[in-house]
């Protein structure tokens, strides 16, 4: 079982889009035509994607953070530096792990507020 898709709600769909396809490099792709409000759709992977919603006055949960909620995603860990100047040349806060772990890692916040982990997947291996 995979998961299908994430909705994260934002006050500037364009702008949140922008930094995904950006920085993450996931793609625009065609969305329903029954949303009744400002969306975007992008594809993470070929099954999995990325739902962009507006929500008039959207603000972050106080709870985004490595021991909160926060989204993991693989990346590998050569490509590291130059995902963590991307996010950064995008508006994004690189945050330091609050714990060690046996794989390389990092998180960063996007504009929204929304903390996001960032596991090299060929180093990685569960603890």
């Amino acid at each position: 079982m995979t998961f299908a898709h994430l909705t994260l709600a934002t006050d500037d769909v364009k702008t949140s889009s922008l930094f995904f396809q950006n920085t993450l490099g996931w793609t625009p792709i065609s969305q329903p035509d029954n949303i009744n409000r400002t969306a975007d759709w992008l594809n993470i992977t070929e099954n999995q994607q990325l739902h962009l919603l507006l929500v008039e006055g959207f603000k972050p949960s106080p709870f985004e953070a490595e021991f909160g909620r926060h989204f993991a995603i693989f990346q590998p860990g050569s490509e590291f530096p130059d995902l963590k100047q991307r996010l950064v040349d995008h508006g994004a806060t690189l945050i330091d792990p609050l714990r060690d772990t046996p794989f390389e890692r990092f998180f960063f916040e996007d504009p929204n507020g929304y903390v996001f982990e960032v596991i090299d997947q060929d180093g990685y291996q569960e603890e």
